[in-house]
């Protein structure tokens, strides 16, 4: 029988993914060393490089200076996500920071850099901790430019235009209210212009820049519930819609007179092309989730991080010429050594007349089996076929535990309808949603609902609390992991740059802290009667110790089973891999051992 150890990776990948100027080298960051460093492989294939060798700090956002010789990179330490700016050179060495100032949120624009690498763009709260500013670095004197946003919003920088004259930036009041904005380079006493507001509260998120710099490719729901890709350009200051689909269009690049996009089709990505007007017949790639893209410069190679449920997450290459080839392989023993499990595709009703789609995962062995109900973060996300937990779902499943992850309400994929119900109802339209995936474990042959567990992280945790706290099922076993459970004490203590988002997707806390209070699983804390495990990273900035501490206090209070973890050198989520092992092995055995009985 194999252990949880026998389905870890051998190694994780952040998304971040970056090609060099001459198309030969493709960094990215790995925690193969233990921490996330930054590594660079040959885009032809070959042996990695490990570029810096850092102890308690996680490289998270990566870009290539235009000369190819060093690379700049964001990096927190333990998890606190206050990032700093590096840079290194291309063969290692000293790692430089970039700037100095006091600990803030930095975040690096997806191309930072105009043509000649002199000024570096970025953002960052260091001038008012609730807002987020623009910065423009003159590398060789140190000077800076800084952009402000208007009130209420957040910049996040994209892309330099290719004749360096400008530079695109959203403009976030929300994770569904995103504007573009166009800031003049070339002339310091300009004030960012909001392309995009005669159209609305959508979505609209840059992308890449045209060849000439006469506009950009950006995702946008201006059309309908899903995001599609449009071309403003700005000559006419038009918006048109290049690229039509029945699902989410997520990530877009371009490489001269090539566009390639992918598309979350239930779930799954598939990979598109055009050059020019023509559309590409594309070789295949595996069947998975693409998290991450980048493009050589002759656009002849894609490369791309790609997730399944029976194979980690991987950095590949696919040449449009002789296909796709894995740069690496993290796959661990037991992964080759049995046949991992595929989910089926299911859907159930809810209470109001939606259908809510869903992964469920069977284990090969005859039934029936227990069941764990996984819910995913967010909550403005989706479960999706993927490696989860760094190998837990298939290390359950080889244990003869059925894993189900229902898309609720408020899971991105399904129509912006679906993802808006979940604004400020956190514990409402969501939770019903969970009643009723209960409800149908029940119909299912094969399965054993009778004993059930339910899971979560972030979100998740708090949706599994709230199903603890509030759902008569026969619950065996619940875990949260960096889970609030308190929403009002939450809101008041979220990053200052989240203030306006979370006033709009979970409540404002001066308005509505009664409302906060009644969908908190704290407040039903005292119907928890099953066995808990709970794990917190204590440097958590989105979800602070104080959440897990508050729901941990009232159970012991009360003499519930409950193991409580705290992770002193971590936050929201793990960077160092055995942390990560060690936490995961603790859930597996705790799962296995409330619903087998072991």
């Amino acid at each position: 029988m194999f252990e949880y150890l026998d389905f870890v990776p051998r190694e994780r990948f952040r998304r971040a993914l970056a090609v060099s100027p001459d198309g030969a080298a493709v960094a990215y960051s790995s925690n193969a060393g233990g921490v996330f460093d930054l590594w660079t492989i040959p885009a032809s294939g070959g042996r990695p490089r490990r570029l810096t060798h850092l102890s308690d700090q996680a490289v998270a956002q990566i870009a290539w200076t235009p000369d190819g010789k060093s690379l700049v990179f964001t990096a927190d330490r333990e998890g606190d996500e206050q990032y700093r700016l590096y840079m290194v050179g291309v063969d290692g060495g000293d790692v430089t920071e970039v700037g100095h100032g006091p600990d803030c949120q930095r975040v690096l624009a997806d191309e930072p850099f105009d043509t000649e690498g002199r000024h570096l763009v970025y953002a960052a709260n260091d001038r008012d901790a609730t807002v987020q500013d623009i910065l423009v670095r003159d590398l060789p004197d140190g000077t800076e430019r800084r952009i402000l946003p208007p009130p209420g919003v957040q910049f996040t920088p994209v892309r330099v235009s290719p004749d360096g004259r400008w530079l695109s930036a959203r403009g976030s009041r929300s994770n569904s209210d995103v504007a573009a904005y166009l800031i003049d380079l070339a002339d310091a006493g300009s004030v960012p212009r909001c392309l995009t507001a005669g159209y609305g509260q959508r979505f609209f998120a840059p992308g890449p820049w045209t060849p000439d710099s006469s506009g950009f490719y950006l995702c946008t729901d201006l059309w309908g519930e899903f995001t599609t890709v449009g071309l403003y350009l700005l000559p006419d200051a038009s918006l048109t819609q290049v690229v039509a689909d029945e699902w989410d269009v997520e990530l877009i690049g371009s490489a001269g007179d090539t566009l390639f996009w992918t598309v979350n089709e239930n779930g799954c990505s598939t990979l598109h092309a055009r050059r020019n007007d023509a559309v590409l017949r594309l070789p295949q790639i595996p069947q998975g989730v693409v998290d991450a893209l980048a493009l050589t410069p002759d656009a002849e190679q894609v490369v791309l991080e790609i997730d399944s449920a029976a194979r980690p997450r991987e950095i590949g290459v696919l040449d449009l010429s002789t296909g796709f080839r894995y740069l690496t392989d993290t796959r661990p023993p037991a992964i080759q050594a049995v046949t991992p499990v595929e989910p089926d595709l299911v859907s159930y009703p809810a209470g109001d007349g939606r259908h809510v789609h869903a992964l469920l995962y069977r284990p090969h062995a005859p039934g029936p089996h227990p069941v764990l109900l996984s819910i995913h973060g967010g909550p403005e996300a989706q479960e999706r076929p993927q490696y989860v937990y760094s190998g837990l779902y298939q290390h359950l499943l080889a244990q003869g535990i059925a894993v189900f992850a229902p898309n609720i309400a408020g899971s991105t994929g399904y129509g912006r309808a679906h993802r808006l119900l979940i604004y400020r109802d956190w514990g409402g339209v969501d939770l019903n949603d969970l009643d009723h995936a209960a409800r149908y474990l029940r119909t299912l042959p094969g399965l054993d609902a009778g004993r059930l567990a339910v899971m979560g992280a972030s979100y998740g945790g708090f949706a599994a609390l709230s199903c603890l706290a509030r759902l008569r099922h026969p619950w065996a076993a619940g875990v949260s992991l960096c889970g609030p459970t308190n929403l009002l004490t939450l809101a008041r203590a979220c990053p200052p740059t989240w203030k306006t988002t979370v006033a709009s997707v979970l409540g404002d806390p001066d308005t509505d802290a009664e409302h906060l209070l009644r969908r908190s699983p704290i407040t039903y804390a005292d119907a928890i009667d099953a066995p808990v495990f709970v794990l917190q990273g204590a440097r958590d900035p989105r979800v602070p110790q104080d959440e897990s501490d508050q729901i941990v206090a009232r159970l012991r209070g009360r003499d519930v089973d409950v193991r409580y973890d705290v992770y002193l050198d971590e936050g929201h989520g793990f960077t160092n891999r055995d942390n990560e092992i060690k936490a995961y092995g603790d859930i597996a055995r705790f799962i296995t051992s409330h619903l087998l009985g072991e």
